[in-house]
Order: structure tokens, then C-alpha cells, then sequence
């Protein structure tokens, strides 16, 4: 086992993959220079890997009213608040670099509060946040505060979705012991 590899369930050899997979992975290296160790630990389950990258493609890169960058920040938040070493690391990188921003994923990760960021993103935060660790108490008063900050129905959703989404996301991280990868850390840090 490489240190890449999830600690407790071992990733498939890529040459035993569907086709599908193994041409998503290949993208996603050609593109990045390395595949990102989720591809791998979900690639375990073909079925379970088509429908978690779907609905993650569905969420994180469809036009809306939230810029790519407010979606990492979801992430990124939630992530920590669940402990998800493999997501704060993996997508505070992406944070970093789709904000333009080396500090802004760490401010974030350690306290979204005091980060620097707007009042309106401080609310799509706090309403993540709420939907990530007690959703049940959501009312129609959280509605109106975050619309008071120009947010549609359908963004709501969307910050609503991204947080349930990564729950599940970060919950499986954990239980695979996955890894973040190496090349992670330094990313969106320093200009290329």
C-alpha cells in the first residue's frame, strides 16, 4: 500500500476499471498531473463513483447564482466543522485557486467567522453550516435571513445541497481513511 492509497479499504488497480472510469481518471491526471485520491477510493464501486461524481458535477460546476468559489467556501466550512482532513486540504486547494486568494481557504478551514470575506458570504456560511450539523432545526426564519442577503430560492438550494452533499462525502473520507494528496498543500499558494 502507498501512502496514497485509503488505509482501510484498498483502491482498485486502474487497469481493472470500467472503461468509463478509467477514461474520467485518466482526464482528470492529464489535467491536474495526478488523480485526486477520492477518484480512486470510490472507483471501488463503479456504480456508487457514476453517481457521486454526477451529482458532485451537478453542484459544483453548473452556472448559478453562486460563483465557484462560494461553493469551495461551502466545502471548505463544512468539511472542517466534520472533521474531514481529506476534503479541507483537497478543496481548500481548489478554494485557493478559483478565489485567486493563497489565504483565504486556511481562514476559512480554521474560523469562516473571522475569515475575510463578505457579509453576504459569512450568511451562505451560516446557513451551510446549519444544514451540515443541524439541519432539523431549520426554519422559515433562516429562509428570510439568507435571502435578506440576495439570495434566490434556487441558491439556497444550491447551499443547501453542497452542504448535504459533502456530508456524506466527508463521512465517507473518514471511514476510508483517505489521504489527501501530497500535491494538494501547495496548490493556489504560490504564483506559478
Amino acid at each position: 500500500m502507498t501512502k496514497s492509497d485509503s488505509k482501510r479499504f484498498p483502491n482498485p488497480s486502474i487497469e481493472s476499471l470500467p472503461d468509463d472510469i478509467r477514461a474520467r481518471l485518466m482526464a482528470v491526471q492529464e489535467k491536474s498531473g495526478f488523480i485526486p485520491n477520492v477518484f480512486l477510493t470510490f472507483a471501488r464501486r463503479p456504480d456508487e463513483f457514476r453517481a457521486f461524481f454526477a451529482y458532485h458535477d451537478a453542484l459544483m460546476e453548473k452556472d448559478s447564482g453562486l460563483s465557484k468559489a462560494e461553493r469551495e467556501m461551502i466545502v471548505v466550512a463544512t468539511s472542517s466543522a466534520n472533521q474531514c482532513h481529506y476534503c479541507v486540504i483537497a478543496h481548500g486547494a481548489i478554494l485557493r485557486i478559483r478565489a485567486k486568494n493563497p489565504l483565504i481557504a486556511d481562514q476559512i478551514a480554521v474560523n469562516y467567522r473571522k475569515a475575510d470575506i463578505t457579509p453576504r458570504q459569512r450568511a451562505m456560511l451560516d446557513f451551510a453550516m446549519k444544514v451540515s450539523s443541524e439541519a432539523h432545526t431549520i426554519s422559515e426564519a433562516d429562509f428570510v435571513e439568507i435571502a435578506g442577503h440576495g439570495f434566490s430560492e434556487e441558491d439556497i438550494w444550491d447551499i443547501a445541497a453542497i452542504s448535504a452533499f459533502f456530508a456524506l462525502s466527508n463521512r465517507m473520507a473518514n471511514v476510508t481513511a483517505m489521504r489527501p494528496n501530497d500535491e494538494f498543500y501547495m496548490m493556489g499558494r504560490l504564483p506559478k
